[in-house]
This record gives structure tokens, sequence and C-alpha cells, in this order.
């Protein structure tokens, strides 16, 4: 893999001013890409990861940012070793998109609304080479085809909210290949992604690396892409390189304890554990922000938390001798895709499809699959956000299908649900104090606004945030802090049922684990029954005592997490955990051993 340097970032410095202080985000780093490597870059959001990829671009907005130091050497293939920050902006453009491509975290929101994929990708074609729209077209189809996207001509003429998220990230890549770069930067592109989804875009980007010899910068939190995918790892924090080396040392020999934090709070899949450890477990800062490291080995840290099968089991003995809280039985949830010309309903999408289970008391049951399988559709069919075409739910022995809507009111102050957004789940004009309070007003609970803000304090500190974010709005925090808010607003009404719906999907790694161990001790200190929905086996793994594995519309399997992990029925559930990225030392020789066959 070590060839000729690419690109050479030395010293560099990229700030950004606000009306009280400057802020460094990336501070003095240096790091080396060669041709047909990839160096995966890591850390939790804020560590300056991002901001170094678009200082790359050279797409730091200014005001209020500005590159204020150091050199970003690229050799070009065509020009020899340019200095990017001594380039015109003209100078750039004919760089960007063409020798240096970029994939930005969310497709969405990266492609024109109004235009077709296939246009869009066009456009960065006759931009950058001298072809015919013709000629342009058919080269747009080829690349649809090498990205392996279903019916490349129809997705040609598809508008991007037409297609799904992985099909999205696809029409991305298509783009950022169209002019065979030297330098791929992919910015989190697999973070909301199916690890089915994820693990076909890791492959593809693998073999497009190897078909053009391609340096790729990877930007992600997640350690296991990382050790997929990675040559060399450059681990940052707080806008400096704490470590950097090659990805056996860093996973197989970690230094800093920021990187041993990083690499203990994945959910494990070969151990259960009553917590995750966190970034807390290895460091903390003192009043003059020094760096203090807390324990030295990874192993002992995760062995504290670690609980038997013996334990598990009694656990689960206890748990099962109660009554059912919920019982789903034969629910089915059909949306009408097609009427005739009299508006008959002609076909429908079996979303959920003859679905049956029970979940008990103190319990919690993990729904799993890859997006489309109905298991979103499920919890809100539960809650009759969505309403059954047929079955029953019973919570508590009452029937919630047959409820009046005065009565379904009611009965939500026990059931409440904790959404995947938090930003769009939060009214932007109401404070975060208003916002977890608003509840309270609705159902009449407590005597007036004073006792309720007494209420809305203790909740903000039972999940970890001050008294004086009461009076902040949500703009005003990171997805972390939005997502504990949520939560806080779900306990508002002392409910003894939560559905969490991909509720940690799109947080970092050390944020996710925060979160996750947050609602297990929430569950102990209120007695809290969860139905946790998320397309992450590993996260469902960690928080379920028994999972559902969704498929179609229809449950695969069902049963003990544990067994069901070790242990699949069907080939599906197979697919699923073989997509896991795991980081295991054994999974980085036998990827280090076919680069080096590759090689060869």
């Amino acid at each position: 893999m070590q060839g000729n340097s690419l690109l050479e970032i030395k010293n560099l410095v990229t700030e950004f001013r606000t009306e009280d202080e400057t802020v460094k985000a990336v501070d003095q780093i240096s790091f080396v890409l060669n041709k047909g490597e990839t160096l995966g870059i890591v850390g939790e959001s804020g560590s300056g990861k991002s901001v170094t990829s678009l200082s790359v671009m050279r797409l730091i907005p200014n005001p209020p940012g500005k590159i204020s130091g150091g050199e970003i050497i690229y050799h070009s293939k065509n020009k020899g070793p340019i200095d990017l920050l001594k380039l015109s902006e003209k100078e750039m453009r004919e760089l960007r998109g063409n020798e240096i491509a970029m994939i930005f975290q969310e497709p969405m929101t990266s492609l024109n609304p109004v235009f077709t994929c296939g246009e869009q990708v066009m456009e960065a074609i006759i931009i950058h080479q001298k072809i015919t729209k013709k000629e342009a077209k058919e080269k747009t189809i080829q690349l649809f085809n090498k990205v392996q996207l279903p019916r490349p001509e129809s997705i040609f003429d598809a508008y991007p909210h037409q297609i799904s998220g992985g099909q999205k990230q696809r029409v991305m890549i298509a783009m950022a290949m169209s002019c065979n770069p030297s330098i791929l930067i992919a910015d989190e592109p697999t973070t909301a992604l199916d690890v089915t989804v994820q693990k076909t875009i890791l492959d593809l980007m693998r073999k497009l690396q190897d078909e053009n010899d391609m340096g790729i910068m990877f930007i992600t939190h997640d350690l296991g892409v990382i050790a997929e995918l990675a040559d060399k790892v450059v681990v940052m924090y707080k806008g400096k390189i704490v470590e950097q080396g090659s990805v056996w040392d860093i996973f197989s020999n970690p230094q800093h304890p920021y990187t041993k934090g990083l690499l203990a709070c994945r959910p494990p899949l070969n151990k259960r554990l009553s917590l995750l450890p966190t970034i807390t477990d290895f460091m903390k800062e003192d009043a003059e922000g020094k760096m203090i490291e807390i324990s030295k080995s990874v192993d002992e840290v995760i062995n504290r938390y670690v609980i038997t099968a013996e334990q598990n089991k009694a656990q689960h003995v206890e748990l099962y001798k109660k009554q059912p809280i919920l019982r789903v039985k034969n629910l089915k949830t059909y949306f009408p895709i097609q009427k005739g010309i009299f508006g008959k309903v002609s076909e429908y999408v079996k979303a959920v499809d003859d679905v049956s289970f029970d979940v008990y008391p103190g319990e919690t049951l993990g729904l799993v699959g890859e997006s489309g399988c109905g298991k979103t559709t499920l919890g809100r069919t539960i809650l009759r956000l969505i309403e059954p075409t047929g079955g029953q739910v019973e919570f508590m022995g009452k029937d919630l299908a047959s409820l009046s809507q005065g009565e379904l009111r009611e009965m939500r102050k026990h059931i409440q649900i904790i959404f995947q957004d938090p930003y769009s789940s939060l009214n932007p004009r109401l404070t975060v104090g208003e916002a977890i309070m608003e509840p309270m007003q609705v159902h009449g609970i407590y005597a007036d606004d004073k006792e309720r803000k007494k209420k809305v304090i203790e909740l903000l500190e039972k999940v970890n945030m001050k008294a004086i974010h009461f009076y902040r709005y949500p703009h005003e925090f990171s997805g972390g802090q939005r997502q504990r808010i949520c939560i806080a607003r779900a306990l508002a009404l002392n409910p003894k049922f939560i559905i969490c719906d991909e509720s940690v999907s799109a947080l970092d790694v050390s944020v996710q684990a925060q979160v996750l161990n947050l609602l297990n001790e929430l569950r102990k200190d209120f007695d809290f029954t969860y139905i946790f929905i998320s397309h992450d086996l590993s996260v469902v793994k960690f928080m379920s005592d028994r999972m559902v594995v969704m498929n179609k519309g229809k449950i695969e399997e069902m049963g003990d997490s544990d067994e069901i992990y070790s242990n699949p029925k069907t080939d599906y559930t197979r697919k699923l955990i073989s997509a896991i990225p795991k980081g295991d030392l054994d999974d980085i020789k036998a990827s280090i051993n076919r680069i080096r066959k590759t090689i060869a």
C-alpha cells in the first residue's frame, strides 16, 4: 500500500472567530496520505476531523472561519506538488471534484432536490471533461452500474427523495468518482446506514480504490469501520492529533487514554456488559484543562462491567415470572400504494404483516432489521400514531385499538416514544424547559408551573444536564445533549413503557455509550419497560433481554439476544451479524493479509 505521497498536511491551523473568542478547531496537525492508501480519521463531534477535510477542500466559510497556518501539499498527477492554500479560488475549483473529490455525511442535503440524480452527476462530468451531453449521460449510467445501483436508467431520471439513503449515498460516490480523482475524502459516509448497506458501500469504496490506485481519507467516529477499511489511523481530540499509526498498532496497542476510551465504548459482541465503558473511565481533565490518565488497560475496564451467563439467566428467570405488560397479537399495518381510475386500492405495502409478541414489565425488547423491514412502523402502530389495519395491541389489559381519542390520550401518559432525530422532534421556538413542561401542562400534572419547573430541573439533572439549560433553545446543544433532552421529556409524565426508535443511531460512539448507559440506569431507577428499535445489531444486543429480528414486515426470529447472536436460526439474521464491523484483531490481520496478496 505504501507509495508516493499524495497529500502532506503540515502544522495546519483552522480557526473560527466568535464574538467572545477565537476557537482553534484544528490546531497544528500534521499527517501524510499515500497513493493507494486509506487513512482513517477518528474522534468525537467537535474533535476537528470534518474541519480538517473541509480545510483540504478549501471549503471553510470565511467569515467566521479561516485557515491561519500551515501547508496542504497536494502531489498532482499533472502539475506536481502544489500548496493548496496558495491557489486562487478559480485554480482550486479546477482541482475540486476533478482530482480531489469529497463525499459528504448527509447525501440528502448534498443532492439538489430539484434536479434528477442523473443530471447532477452529468453536471460534474461536463464541468471537468470536454464531452457532449450524450457522452456524459452514457458515462453517468456506466458509473451507476459501477456503484451497483439497481435499474441505473430509472435512477438517472429519479429525484433524490424517490430513492433510499443507501442509493443516495451511491449516487454521491458515483459523482465523486466521475473524474477518477487521485484523492477521495469521505466524511462519515455510512453513519446512518444499515449495517448491510454500510458493508456494501465499504466494499465498493475498496474496489474503486484498487481500480484507481486512489488515496482515501475516511472520517468517522466508528472504529469498527476504520478497522475494516483503513491502513493508517489518526485520532483527533479537541483539534489536536493525540495518536497516529498503523491500524494494527492503534487497535492492538493504543497509547493515548482517549484512543483507549473510543475502543472500549463500542458495544462488544462477545460479552454481556451491565454498562458500557466511556471516555471518563480512561481520562479526565483538571481545572486547567490538563489531561489526567485514570486507567491504562482496555480489557481491565471492560471486565469491570461483565455479566456472566449465569447472572444473566438468573435475571431472566425473575423477569419472565411476571404477566406481560404489552401483548401484540396478529398486528397488521398495510399502506395502499396504487389506486385504479375509480380510486380503488389495488395493491398494498405490508409494512407490518401478522406480527405477534409479548413484552414483560422491566424488560427491554430489541427490534432489529434493515431499513424498510417494518420496525419503526410497528413501534408507531403500537402507539396508534399509525392506525393498524388489523390485530390487537393490549397494554395493561386494555385494547389500545378500541380506545376513543380521549381514552387514548390518557393512556399515552403511560407509553412514550423517543424519536430518531432529536432536533426535528423539539420545537425550535420553545426553550428546553418549556418543551419538557408542555406534556405536563397538557395532562394537568402538578398544581402549577412553579411545581412543574422544579420537576423539569430535576429531570434535566437526572439526564446529566444542568438547571441553567432550562432557558436555552434546542439549537444551542449538541446531538447527544438534544437526545438527553428528549429522554427528559419522555420521562415528564412518569411513563411505564418507552419506545426508543433509532434513538442513538446518529450519535458518536462515545456519546452513544453515555446515552445507552443512561437509558439502562433509568430503567433500574424507574422500573421502565422498553422496546428498543435499531438497525445496529450490536447496540440492540447490548440493550436487550430478548430480540426480535424483522424482515419485510414479518418476524424472522425471536429469542434471547445472546442466543440469537451466537446461534442465529435464519440466513437473514446470519447476514445481519456478518455485516457488523467488529474491529477484532483477527479481522484486522485478515484484512492486512488480503491487502498484501492484492499487492503481490
